[in-house]
């Protein structure tokens, strides 16, 4: 999980510089498969309640949104406060 782990430490740096590509592989790793997947939007079901997913869209030039960068480390951190 090292490329994984790679890509999470790009999208800390800085959220505003991500391949779309990059984040659907994280999202992928962390949440499976997506529950809607070919239009230019990813939607990702999380374990918990309240909003329980995760949205990805592409932008024009093939980046991820940052402020959805953002909500995956969100809910990445959210998923390992859960399992310790």
């Amino acid at each position: 999980m090292s490329k994984i782990d790679d890509i999470i430490a790009a999208m800390r740096r800085n959220p505003a510089d991500v391949r779309f590509q990059d984040v659907a592989k994280v999202c992928d790793a962390f949440f499976g498969e997506p529950r809607q997947r070919g239009t230019s939007h990813r939607v990702y079901k999380t374990p918990w309640r309240g909003d329980p997913r995760v949205n990805i869209q592409k932008s024009r030039d093939g980046a991820a949104k940052t402020y959805q960068v953002r909500q995956v480390l969100k809910a990445i951190d959210k998923l390992g406060a859960k399992e310790t």
